[in-house]
């Protein structure tokens, strides 16, 4: 086979070489593998009938196909692998403890818990920490990632134990999934009039492929048909053998609600860790770990929960999470109180980052702010890249069944915006996952965190996709440009929801009978605390007309901070109104909610029967 030959410059031709390229690289980068002209690799596209620039960032399969052309194996190097080799070449050794045996002291085990939905995680949390996080929960799922150090006592000696907080339903697999690798010990909680359920044993399964030991925590025993000896047996068939059955698994009775045999439960984690894990680390080197959750914060800008693995961060230090860099400003424990510095296995919120990390990246202190500016910031290029390289009607999910009757439409673009990243990452990953046939794939353009702006708009209208907004919603003018775009803006605050009707999309299934009409907004300028009323707002309405007895929101720094609510009163002045026009000022009355804060948007809507097409 002649080697090809572009203008009468002879290519060279690899003889099954390979070539180690980076996702989402561009034929400039396989050029100077090769020692070849970009033009020329250029052309070689055209003759295969692909219309490649130089620079642009391509897919797995074009370069796939490049290198069968040119008789060149190409091997796509993993993430992973590529920033192990970006570390390596600033000298930097990630997940080693440096130094010797001597060197290594012992630390707090770190604990996830895990188990089917509903079946008490949430509320055993709780019952660990002595605070109550299931109030807040929409659709009761916890829908962030956080991570707490509590203490306990073994045999007269004082002991700490770190909980990574991950959500429990199949939808939050891939966050589970890394929960448990960041972990070293995984508690399955089964509820004991419940049984073993489809997503224990998802669970389970996700604690031992990342090699975990696991302790089991029965609760609900204090319900009627509470049966501990069911699950002991159930378990069983799956490799939990309890240590009474002659076994090696801890199984603790409990009861999250009553608050019994907690303790019980943790001596059981200290003992397993005690017996099976050698829990040491260097305190002394520079800090590494894992960042488990992050969000933008209005006063404080990028924060993140990391848990440091190995060494001690110190305020002062500067880190690398991900793509996000910066100097450590200040520090949080898991009780708000700024901390000095962290130790192995201690979690703590992180000030002082350029932007958002994602959950599950990796983090670690450099001598340099330089160092750190260069290695985020080629990271960031391959992420950007990698997307590139993943990447006619604008149409909403409503359209989406004709549009793909009529053959208009073979891809669902989406822009996934979150209140954190966890959130973000977990909603993505199932999207992602839904499989509905060949006739219709589904691509995420861009992620992020914080309320849906006007560049979400603006690439929602060049790509025609879809905005879903997760907890968040849109900010400053994005409402109205999203309608003079015709960009569809969904909102969800369950997971679940935003997964259904994508999917029902998807299937053609979704035919809304009634749909969310924003009727108004108004800006709270003042707070009058009234003895007979409780607190009401004093407001501008910003846009539309505010009416008395319509559903409203409150939303507060761009997220949603209460939902359902109802404008109960209306006042200009001294007279009572039924409603109030865009630029009038006047008073809101919101009921028995007074969680009301100046400058917090009070959004009201009505639902309205939507015609059929």
């Amino acid at each position: 086979m002649q080697a090809p030959s572009v203008g009468g410059v002879m290519l060279p031709r690899g003889n099954g070489q390979t070539v180690r390229l980076s996702r989402g690289a561009s034929l400039t980068d396989f050029a100077e593998k090769i020692n070849a002209n970009p033009a020329s690799l250029v052309q070689v596209m055209l003759n295969l009938g692909e219309m490649v620039t130089a620079t642009q960032s391509v897919s797995d399969e074009t370069l796939q196909l490049l290198a069968d052309e040119m008789n060149y194996v190409v091997e796509i190097v993993s993430p992973e692998e590529e920033d192990r080799e970006l570390l390596e070449s600033f000298d930097i050794e990630f997940g080693e403890d440096e130094g010797g045996e001597e060197a290594l002291v012992a630390r707090p085990p770190v604990v996830t818990v895990m188990g089917h939905v509903d079946h008490g995680k949430t509320r055993l949390l709780d019952a660990i920490r002595k605070t109550n996080v299931v109030a807040g929960e929409a659709g009761g799922i916890t829908q962030h990632i956080g991570a707490y150090q509590v203490a306990t006592e073994v045999n007269g000696e004082d002991r700490r134990i770190t909980f990574i907080d991950t959500p429990g339903h199949e939808a939050f697999t891939a966050m589970r999934a890394r929960g448990a690798k960041s972990t070293d010990i995984a508690i399955l909680v089964v509820a004991a009039n419940d049984g073993v359920m489809p997503q224990t044993v998802e669970a389970l399964n996700h604690a031992k492929a990342a090699d975990v030991p696991i302790v089991v925590a029965v609760n609900k025993i204090d319900v009627e048909g509470a049966d501990p000896t069911k699950v002991r047996g159930q378990l069983t068939e799956y490799g939990l053998v309890a240590e009474e059955y002659g076994g090696d698994t801890m199984f603790v009775d409990i009861s999250a609600k009553q608050g019994l045999h907690i303790d019980d439960l943790l001596e059981a984690v200290i003992l397993t860790a005690d017996a099976s894990l050698d829990l040491r680390a260097n305190p002394e080197q520079d800090a590494q770990g894992i960042a488990i959750e992050a969000h933008l914060d209005r006063g404080r800008g990028a924060v993140a929960t990391v848990l440091v693995q190995r060494g001690t961060l110190r305020v002062g230090d500067t880190m690398v999470v991900g793509d996000a860099y910066g100097r450590v400003r200040a520090m949080l424990d898991d009780g708000g109180n700024n901390v000095e510095e962290a130790g192995p296995s201690t979690p703590v919120l992180v000030l002082g980052l350029t932007n958002v990390p994602g959950a599950g990246d990796n983090f670690l202190v450099v001598d340099e702010d330089r160092t750190a500016r260069q290695i985020a910031e080629k990271r960031a290029a391959r992420e950007r890249n990698a997307a590139f390289a993943r990447k006619g009607i604008r149409i909403s999910l409503e359209d989406l069944d004709k549009a793909l009757k009529a053959g208009e439409v073979q891809q669902l673009n989406l822009i996934i915006k979150g209140d954190a990243s966890g959130s973000v990452e977990a909603l993505e990953s199932s999207l992602l996952q839904l499989d509905v046939g060949d006739e219709v794939d589904i691509r995420v353009l861009h992620r992020g965190v914080g309320a849906v702006t006007e560049s979400d708009i603006n690439l929602a209208a060049g790509s025609d996709a879809i905005v879903i907004g997760f907890n968040v919603r849109a900010e400053g003018r994005a409402t109205q440009m999203a309608e003079r775009e015709g960009v569809d803006i969904r909102y969800y605050s369950v997971i679940y929801q935003a997964i259904e009707e994508i999917e029902a999309a998807l299937k053609g299934m979704l035919k809304p009978e009634y749909e969310e009409v924003e009727l108004g907004t108004a800006e709270i300028r003042e707070i009058f605390r009234s003895s007979k009323l409780g607190n009401i707002a004093g407001v501008l309405i910003r846009s539309g007309e505010v009416r008395r007895n319509t559903k409203a929101r409150l939303i507060r720094d761009g997220k949603v901070v209460a939902e359902s609510l109802t404008i109960e009163g209306l006042r200009r002045f001294k007279d009572d109104v039924t409603e109030i026009r865009e630029g009038y000022e006047g008073g809101i009355n919101l009921g028995n909610f007074n969680d009301i804060k100046v400058d917090d948007v009070i959004a009201t809507y009505e639902m309205r029967e939507k015609p059929r097409g």
